[in-house]
């Protein structure tokens, strides 16, 4: 029976993909090429009883539980979180808890300066919006002794370089909507705010509808994946309940590499799991 179906992985080759998964995830983050296919050919002739597909399903189990604890993940591996849970986390766990060179590369990554990416494709940039996973999950010891030291997310949400790169390119794109639209003519009245006036206003660009309505849209920006959590204000939060109709958040990911954006319209706790405390947004 294939891992796919729920077959049990047995410790020493959950401790090799592991393994091998955070080389790959080194070299993501230093910037360095890398091959998947040579990784995956490699990691095959170690679990024998393993198909191609068992292994690529494993890889975004573990992506899942990097973002648990609160690293990036590899890009292409997206989020799966039906896994043998204390087995899997446990062995994550272990291992990053002895990488220091992972601490250092991610937190190098998220403080990087960025720049706007000068680009044309607007038409491949849209995204389907992520759902927020509710499922209720077993928690076991070794899932509650997190080894993360940082908060990396809300570093990288700290970036101004960042922020801003992210915010111009949201605002080359919501011209070049209007255009698309039909609404040419309000292509060249979409105002940066947040540069002109302030953070305080509860979102960063004023645009519009092809009909003239006003569209208030807050930026948040992230160089890894669609899943990443991200930080609201308690302002900007309040501003998109008060403002449900004409509200909406631009979450662009894998920014650095090729971004790319989906929209939030409305209250954001109606999207995402919001902590009333820390107002951090993620989709569980």
């Amino acid at each position: 029976m294939d891992a796919k179906a729920g077959e049990n992985w047995l410790r020493h080759e959950v401790e090799l993909i592991v393994a091998d998964y955070l080389a790959m995830l080194l070299q993501e983050l230093a910037g360095q090429p890398y091959s998947k296919a040579a990784h995956r050919r490699q990691l095959q002739q170690r679990l024998p009883a393993r198909s191609e597909g068992s292994i690529e399903f494993k890889h975004a189990n573990i992506s899942a539980v990097m973002l648990e604890l609160g690293y990036p993940h590899i890009r292409g591996y997206k989020i799966r979180t039906n896994f043998q849970r204390h087995e899997l986390v446990d062995v994550v766990q272990r291992q990053v808890s002895h990488h220091r060179q992972l601490d250092d590369l991610t937190l190098s990554a998220v403080e990087r300066p960025a720049v706007a990416p000068e680009r044309s494709d607007f038409d491949r940039v849209l995204s389907e919006a992520p759902r927020a996973d509710l499922t209720t999950r077993e928690v076991g010891p070794a899932y509650l002794r997190a080894p993360v030291k940082r908060d990396y997310f809300a570093r990288e949400a700290q970036n101004r370089s960042l922020g801003e790169a992210g915010e111009l390119f949201a605002l080359s794109f919501e011209r070049w909507r209007l255009i698309q639209l039909g609404g040419g003519q309000f292509a060249d009245k979409v105002r940066h705010v947040s540069l002109e006036e302030g953070d305080g206003l509860g979102y960063d660009i004023l645009s519009f509808e092809p009909d003239g309505r006003e569209r208030f849209i807050e930026v948040k920006t992230t160089s890894f994946g669609e899943r990443t959590p991200f930080y609201v204000s308690a302002n900007e939060a309040r501003f998109a309940r008060d403002h449900e109709e004409s509200f909406r958040l631009y979450r662009l990911f894998d920014f650095r590499s090729a971004p790319r954006l989906f929209e939030l319209a409305g209250p954001i706790e109606q999207h995402c799991l919001l902590d009333a405390t820390t107002f951090r947004a993620s989709f569980g």
